[in-house]
């Protein structure tokens, strides 16, 4: 597993990037399975059959548990401190001819990317995303946020993230915001703060959306400044918000294809 450093590159997230998906019939491929948002009613047909044909299963804790039902693979679990390891005893096992699948949480495509490089680059050969349901679609749908006319930009990611906040300032109020906040020191209020700093009008409407699909599921409604008040701490203690949380910021109602 190569060497990397998320404040200085390079970003595991560009490995998997770097090339479309190959159809090469010829060779097994590992799987990586968007699982949904947890509530295992929204995991796909077809990520549910990569999960129950895999002999190993790799993934963050909080992710396999979710699935662990679902398989009789051997489940690898990891958190950041240990994925290395993993992910090469993962590796290792696919390299002796065992079948391997990788889980993430939600869709792959929508903040994953940084693990799947991770699988890419310690695996013998291709990897092949199945998308899930992410939270982000759940989310679109309960704010009615269409996403022709969304911005839609993920902070839960290690590393630099200075461009992505420039993309939420720039297109706050022309167009709805959808972004998945990373716990605990980029959570909704401190968004909101960040977005009124550079200008943004604070009485657009907010919506933080939690557990989205399961039982506990809420959804929180505020003025852009409202929100804006529950800013600062860098912990679970200092904010009223889940990690498992989406922020909409509608644009406002009248601008055009609304």
């Amino acid at each position: 597993m190569s060497e990397y450093d998320l404040d200085s590159g390079p970003d595991p997230a560009t490995v998997a990037a770097a090339a479309p998906e190959t159809l090469d019939g010829d060779i097994e491929p590992v799987h990586a399975v968007g699982i949904g948002p947890g509530n295992l009613d929204y995991l796909t047909p077809r990520g549910r059959q990569a999960i129950e044909a895999a002999d190993v299963v790799v993934g963050f804790e909080t992710v396999v548990e979710f699935i662990a039902e679902e398989t009789d693979a051997d489940l690898l679990t990891c958190g950041y401190k240990d994925e290395r390891e993993a992910l090469t005893t993962f590796a290792d096992r696919v390299a002796s001819g065992e079948r391997g699948t990788a889980v993430l949480m939600g869709d792959p495509n929508h903040s994953g990317y940084q693990f799947v490089g991770k699988v890419e680059d310690v695996v013998d050969r291709p990897v092949r995303v199945i998308p899930g349901i992410s939270s982000l679609q759940i989310a679109a749908s309960r704010a009615r946020t269409p996403m022709e006319d969304t911005e839609f930009v993920t902070l839960h990611k290690s590393g630099d993230i200075s461009d992505d906040l420039q993309r939420l300032t720039d297109a706050v109020g022309d167009r709805h915001l959808l972004v998945l906040p990373r716990p605990f020191d980029w959570m909704p209020g401190d968004i909101a703060a960040h977005l009124l700093e550079a200008g943004a009008d604070p009485t657009l409407d907010a919506l933080v959306l939690e557990k989205l699909t399961h039982d506990d599921e809420s959804i929180s409604r505020f003025s852009l400044s409202e929100l804006a008040d529950h800013a600062g701490g860098s912990g679970a203690d200092s904010t009223p918000f889940s990690d498992l949380s989406v922020l909409a910021v509608r644009r406002p109602v009248g601008r055009p294809n609304d």
